[in-house]
């Protein structure tokens, strides 16, 4: 099985208007709501690929309640642990007219010394038996800033290969205790190793001990720095749509790769082909599986050579 964290779990609601206008009154359309943050999208992608898929993190109160129930009607099995406080709501406001969407976050739920040990003990049980864990999204308040570097020397312990998604401090941190794959964004990127030049951050990141290094560049698609060289995947053609969670998608490609030991241009492109069927998809977490069938053959993936 697959194992994913999100320790920082949301209720995602999509609220779809005609039109964004700041400082209006707007009427919306179509209200959606689903079980959310990175790694429980990444989750329900490879339930949907057909992996067996293991979620874990936090949830409480009334919005942990009911983004419980809601994944209770998906294949990926709830291994979250209760939290006092309650769990946070993300709300993506879709522009109907544009395409474009406004993403508004709440901090989430303050963790106590008592909920991460019961946390890291459930983690650690978990381990037995999987053949891969992702590691995604921000931390919430009260847990310490190198709690993924932590989560990934108890698998590496475990023999059990990582991928790590997250930013800033916690990134900094998770990437020196060597993870097996990162994937930040470009902006993530720039804040670790302070160069926006692609191919020069994405070396730059892998030096600093990830044993690979998936770039990705929004619409540009991934560039990849792996032990066999470096690669570029880029999607057959720009599409319009909801961005949220296409990132996550491309997470759960690159899983699904590195769980069935696929080649690097493989993976890749899966990647690249689900992520951009997440922004053809109304959801976050959700992928449109007709177009995913599509793309997937043209994706333009290549060897890169690039400058010492």
């Amino acid at each position: 099985m697959i194992l994913t964290v999100t320790l920082n779990t949301a209720l995602d609601l999509t609220y779809r208007v005609p039109a964004l206008t700041p400082h209006a009154s707007h009427r919306v359309t179509q209200v959606i709501e689903r079980p959310g943050g990175k790694g429980l999208n990444v989750a329900r992608v490879l339930a949907t690929l057909g992996y067996e898929t293991v979620a874990t993190g936090f949830a409480g109160g009334a919005t942990g309640a009911t983004l419980r129930e809601a994944l209770a009607a998906t294949p990926v099995r709830d291994e979250l642990v209760e939290t006092a406080g309650a769990t946070r709501r993300t709300v993506a406001v879709v522009d109907n007219a544009t395409g474009d969407t406004t993403q508004l976050n709440e901090p989430g739920p303050s963790i106590t010394p008592t909920e991460w040990t019961a946390f890291r003990t459930r983690f650690e049980s978990l381990l037995d038996g999987a053949a891969a864990v992702a590691l995604c999204g921000s931390l919430p308040p009260g847990v310490h800033v190198g709690a993924y570097a932590e989560l990934i020397r108890l698998a590496r312990t475990a023999r059990v290969p990582v991928l790590l998604d997250t930013s800033g401090e916690p990134l900094r941190r998770g990437i020196a205790a060597r993870p097996d794959l990162v994937k930040p964004n470009a902006d993530e990127l720039a804040q670790l190793t302070g160069s926006r030049e692609p191919h020069r951050a994405t070396r730059d990141a892998r030096r600093r001990g990830a044993h690979a290094v998936i770039s990705s560049l929004g619409p540009e698609g991934l560039l990849a720095a792996t032990p066999e060289g470096l690669w570029r995947a880029t999607p057959p053609t720009a599409v319009k749509g909801n961005p949220t969670g296409a990132g996550d998608s491309a997470v759960a490609g690159l899983l699904a790769g590195l769980v069935d030991k696929t080649p690097w241009p493989d993976r890749l492109a899966r990647a690249v082909a689900l992520a951009t069927a997440t922004v053809l998809s109304p959801v976050a977490g959700e992928f449109d599986a007709v177009a995913y069938e599509k793309l997937l053959p043209k994706v333009r993936v290549r060897e890169e050579f690039a400058s010492p």
